[in-house]
């Protein structure tokens, strides 16, 4: 019969299966270009907008960013922060912030209630999506 050491053979599972990676919601931290995306998901479209600034016409990306922060404030008071994960810029001069989204926690939903209460609604010109 073979006792093997708990902790070790967690230790082992753990650096096999790479679990530090892993957030709650299983999405893999994923590099692309350099950076560490909290998803693999968000590295796929960060890589597409990198292909998309190549592109002919009016869809042409002319540049974007990550991780956007926009504070909350209703009636004066800072509610809280909402982190978009991507502004983009076209060529044409629309603009669109991009939300990548695996599950809609109920915390991700009443920010974005605030959120298009708030900042939204006072820029109807800025697109807003969800990429699911």
């Amino acid at each position: 019969m073979v006792v093997a050491n708990l902790g070790d053979l967690s230790k082992t599972l753990d650096h096999a299966l790479n679990l530090k990676d892993l957030n709650k919601f299983h999405a893999i931290k994923t590099e692309y270009g350099g950076v560490r995306y909290d998803s693999k998901r968000e590295a796929e479209y960060a890589r597409e907008l990198d292909l998309r600034m190549h592109a002919q016409g009016k869809d042409r990306v002319e540049t974007w960013e990550r991780q956007i922060r926009f504070p909350l404030i209703v009636n004066g008071l800072k509610i809280c922060t909402y982190v978009c994960d991507f502004l983009v810029r076209y060529a044409d001069g629309r603009r669109e912030l991009v939300e990548v989204k695996g599950m809609q926690t109920e915390i991700f939903k009443l920010k974005l209630k605030l959120f298009r209460a708030t900042f939204l609604n006072d820029h109807p010109e800025i697109i807003y999506t969800i990429q699911s």
